[in-house]
């Protein structure tokens, strides 16, 4: 194959508008064969600001803007959403966050693992990765 030909195989990557500038060698999504991976969104806002002393209820809110926006800044959406996988640093969140995650969502049902993990980078209480449709 040429060298261009098989470049159209490769993963392209974004970083779309509406999410910080990433804190790793990572791009915020990856794209292939039809699918778009969101890399792990911490409560961190478009400008940086990490929200480390929020409220669990309020990281929750901020993460899941952040898939919302990586989504629909590829062309994607909640509604094109195949699999959710939130790590939480403490169960106890579990409620708060399905309620959250319940409006959120909508009408999405996508598949969705929920994983307690101790303390998360930074002391955040909850980080969250997507895949879904493009």
């Amino acid at each position: 194959m040429a060298g261009n030909e098989q470049s159209t195989h490769l993963p392209r990557t974004e970083n779309p508008a509406g999410l910080s500038t990433p804190g790793g060698h990572y791009s915020h999504v990856a794209i292939a064969n039809g699918l778009v991976f969101v890399s792990g969104q911490l409560p961190i806002d478009a400008n940086g600001q990490k929200l480390t002393d929020e409220s669990f209820e309020a990281q929750a809110e901020q993460v899941l803007a952040n898939v919302k926006a990586a989504l629909e800044g590829v062309g994607s959406s909640i509604g094109q959403l195949v699999q959710v996988r939130v790590y939480i640093a403490d169960i106890e969140h579990w409620p708060s966050f399905n309620q959250i995650y319940t409006r959120w969502a909508g009408e999405a049902r996508p598949a969705r693992a929920i994983v307690p993990t101790g303390p998360l980078h930074y002391g955040f209480k909850i980080e969250i990765e997507a895949t879904a449709m493009l």
